[in-house]
This record gives structure tokens, sequence and C-alpha cells, in this order.
């Protein structure tokens, strides 16, 4: 099989290069390298290396000199995000994703032979007015549906750009399949994490606070707020395990279990055998309140094989060998 990974450098493309590399396909690997890893960090099988091709470039120039019959799989997972601080704090450049998405769709229905197409999503299509303090829904696909009018027309605004990039990337990739029979899957993982991942992103960061021995251990916002946590190998083996099921199917992907910031903290410190304070810092974006997955379309055809602990004994481990060098 001929695969594309668009953002192949990036914490969830790294994944899909590696497993296509692993099964012997041709992967061609895309990605600008703003947030990338060099290939040296992470590519440590010399002997698959012929049949991975890296492009190190903007995915839009790239599109423009290839075409989309070369490919049987594209995997999109480029974007610009960088965390909650970014999502709060640079919202234009995140809403260049909307150009990113408009020109792969473009660039994949002008072929006659379009290949498979794996979008990425994401939880922030859910309006924060869904996700209070006083509103613990657990948030279903149907919530966001383009073709059941009553619904969509109740949908409201995103969460800030980054949300309303990834909802019109859906709507795209919807109306591909509907007027040009584009064969293509929506995943909205919910909070992934896992070993390398950036340092902009909660889970990574308080694990390594603990590491550190800060004290007390200082989360963002009221630390009351609550996320879903799905480690980053099973995102890709829910993605691999369903793709094939009709276009234009929509998967949470995510626990379906609430944990603050806080009981994360303190999973940590009793996981690794310690003991420090855990509190707040209002001085830092928040985010919204309560942000968990209803994962029932997910469970009859996967369910997560890594539990938060053993995620969490894994990145620790590796944040450790990365403080000793």
């Amino acid at each position: 099989m001929r695969v594309l990974v668009i953002g192949g450098a990036g914490f969830v493309g790294r994944r899909f290069v590696k497993h296509f590399c692993d099964c012997g396909d041709e992967v061609t690997l895309i990605d600008n390298m703003i947030s990338g890893v060099p290939l040296e960090d992470w590519v440590h099988k010399p002997e698959k290396t012929d049949r991975l091709k890296a492009h190190f470039a903007d995915c839009r120039y790239f599109l423009t000199a290839v075409s989309p019959g070369n490919f049987d799989l594209v995997v999109h997972c480029a974007a610009i995000v960088g965390g909650r601080a970014k999502i709060e704090n640079d919202a234009l450049a995140i809403a260049t994703n909307l150009s990113i998405d408009s020109e792969l769709f473009n660039w994949v229905v002008r072929s006659k032979r379009m290949p498979k197409v794996i979008y990425f999503s994401s939880s922030a299509i859910y309006p924060p007015s869904w996700q209070t303090r006083d509103k613990h829904i657990q948030l279903p696909e149907g919530y966001v549906d383009f073709h059941t009018t009553q619904h969509f027309m109740k949908v409201e605004l995103p969460d800030r750009t980054y949300g309303f990039s990834k909802l019109a990337g859906e709507y795209l990739a919807q109306y591909a399949k509907d007027e040009y029979g584009l064969d293509v899957h929506i995943y909205r993982p919910f909070g992934g994490y896992g070993e390398d991942q950036s340092f902009d992103y909660p889970f990574p960061s308080i694990v390594r606070r603990v590491i550190r021995g800060e004290d007390p251990i200082r989360v963002w916002g009221s630390g009351e707020q609550c996320r879903d946590f799905i480690y980053i190998d099973d995102v890709v083996k829910c993605v691999l395990e369903t793709m094939d099921e009709p276009p234009g199917t929509v998967f949470n992907i995510g626990s379906g279990v609430s944990t603050s910031f806080i009981e994360l903290a303190r999973r940590v410190c009793k996981v690794l055998g310690l003991k420090r304070l855990v509190r707040g810092d209002p001085d830092k974006p928040e985010g919204v309140f309560w942000r968990v997955a209803n994962i029932s379309r997910m469970h009859r055809y996967f369910r997560p094989r890594v539990s938060l602990d053993d995620g969490i004994e894994r990145v620790a481990h590796h944040i450790k060998k990365t403080l000793r060098k």
C-alpha cells in the first residue's frame, strides 16, 4: 500500500509512519517541522528507511506537485495547535488550519483515482456551553451532525478558532464524501498523550513537574477541570481497526472517564511512590471545564488497552531517561 502521512513528523503522525513502515508499506511523510521531531530522533531502524520518503515543507506546496492518485491512503494529521496556551493566545495562527484542510480536500477530489482519507478532527469542535462546571455530558458524535438539520442548527460556536477550523474541516470532509464520493473517515481524539509529546501539553508537563521534585505541583487554572485521557497507541490502533467502516463515519476516541488535572497530578505521585501537594494556578488558562467522550460507537469495534496508570509509568520512564541525558 502507498501511504501519505501529512504531519508525519508530529506526535500522532510519527506513530502512523512507524506502523506502515513496519508493515512493509511505501510511506511518504510530509511535515513543515515547525513542531515535528527530526527523523534521526525517532526512526531507529535504518533497514526500513528505504520504504520511507520524507519531505520537509508546507504540505500545501507539496500537494501542488504530486498527484493524489500516487497514494492509496492519506492520513491527515497536520494542524497548528500547540496546546491550550497557543489556542488561547494565537487564534489567527491556528486559523491557518482552515487553509490546510481546504487545500487537502480540493487536492484529493480533483483526482480520477481518489485515495482513502483519514481526517483527524478534535474534541474542540464541541461547544464550550456543553462543557461547563454544571454540565457533565459525555459528548457523542451525533451532537455535531451535518446531515441532520435539527441537530446542526443547534450547534453553537466550538472551542475558539482551533475548534472552528476542525469543525469546518469535518464539514469539508463530509461534503467531499457526499458530492465527490470520497472515502473519508473522521476521528475526534480527546486527551491523547504519550512519551514523546510536547511539553506544551498538560499530561507530560505534569509528569515532568512531579519528577523534577516541584512541591507544590502547579496545574493550570483551578485544576478541577476534567479531561478524557487516552494513550496515543490506543488512538492509532482505534483508527487502524475502524478505517474500513462506511465512508463518512465519525469516531470519538477516548476513555470515557473524566480525570481532573489535580487528580492526574495526584495519580502521577501515587504511581511514582511520591508525596506532593497539588495546587491550581489561576493565572494560567483553564479551557473548558468538563470534556469527556461518549465512546459507545468506538466500543463496538475497539476498547483501549493501556490503563492510565500504565500510561503514566511509560511517560515517566521516558521523561526520566530524557532528563538524565
